[in-house]
């Protein structure tokens, strides 16, 4: 199986996960979506020192991948190109800030060091509450979601194209890769010389496959406005679980409930 066909693997995947039944992908997909909304806003909210707040956030994307059963490991296997991005996010902090914060015994934190490691958590929970969004809401229900939200029409059908039609340039790529495999075997990747001629046939098949997929659409009905998943009803239950998870935001972000918990147990 070559990279292309593993990339076209791993997009389906999601659709697979997205497809399972558990309490968390039976909520209705505006509750998703205005829970993650909410949850990301409170995770960058947090001061550039406040870790251990932070910390506590940790709680809402592990009870949520114990509920869907969506191992953590998944997560982590399908955002490892983009996590180490998000890593390297504040990675020069405590060279440029070295002023003392804590002390540990004989060590000393510096608020740079702080800091890189709260800008980083930051942008793993915020990694997490979004594959945990798109691995529970399939893309149709997602776009019906934001377009009872009122975003414009053009920007979430230009959203749910894209994220469809990867998969078809995907499949375009595998077939001409493999077809130049054929005429060049034993060779490894494709030589420089004939990048020109294989990203310009790539771009006249996109062009052809993209006609005949506009034309089948036009043939359907489709006159600049998708018309998508039915929108499922919010139940009284979704309702109490954004409230509760709204809820349970807010207090995290104006109780130090890490210290809070400490004052409990240590006495």
């Amino acid at each position: 199986m070559n990279k292309m066909e593993r990339s076209l693997r791993e997009l389906r995947e999601m659709d697979t996960l997205a497809a399972g039944d558990s309490p968390i992908h039976r909520l209705c997909p505006l509750v998703k979506l205005l829970t993650t909304i909410a949850y990301i806003i409170t995770v960058v909210s947090f001061g550039k020192y406040d870790l251990a707040g932070i910390a506590v956030m940790v709680l809402y994307p592990v009870l949520l991948f114990q509920l869907s059963g969506i191992p953590v490991s998944t997560c982590f296997y399908k955002l490892r190109f983009v996590l180490p991005l998000v890593m390297a996010v504040g990675l020069f902090n405590p060279l440029f800030d070295r002023t003392p914060l804590l002390t540990v015994g004989t060590l000393t934190i510096s608020s740079g060091a702080v800091s890189m490691l709260t800008l980083m958590t930051k942008g793993v929970l915020c990694l997490m509450a979004s594959f945990l969004l798109m691995a529970t809401t399939s893309i149709d229900a997602l776009c019906a979601a934001m377009r009872r939200l009122h975003l414009p029409g053009m920007l979430v059908t230009l959203l749910l194209l894209t994220y469809r039609y990867v998969g078809v340039m995907t499949e375009e790529l595998a077939v001409m890769t493999d077809a130049y495999h054929l005429r060049a075997p034993g060779q490894r990747g494709i030589h420089r010389s004939a990048w020109g001629s294989f990203l310009g046939q790539l771009l006249l098949r996109s062009m052809d496959r993209a006609g005949e997929l506009y034309t089948g659409m036009q043939l359907r009905g489709f006159r600049g406005e998708f018309h998508y998943a039915a929108a499922a009803p919010c139940t009284p239950g979704d309702a109490v679980y954004l409230i509760i998870c709204a809820g349970a935001f807010l207090l995290c972000r104006l109780v130090n409930v890490a210290q809070l918990l400490g004052s409990l147990f240590v006495r």
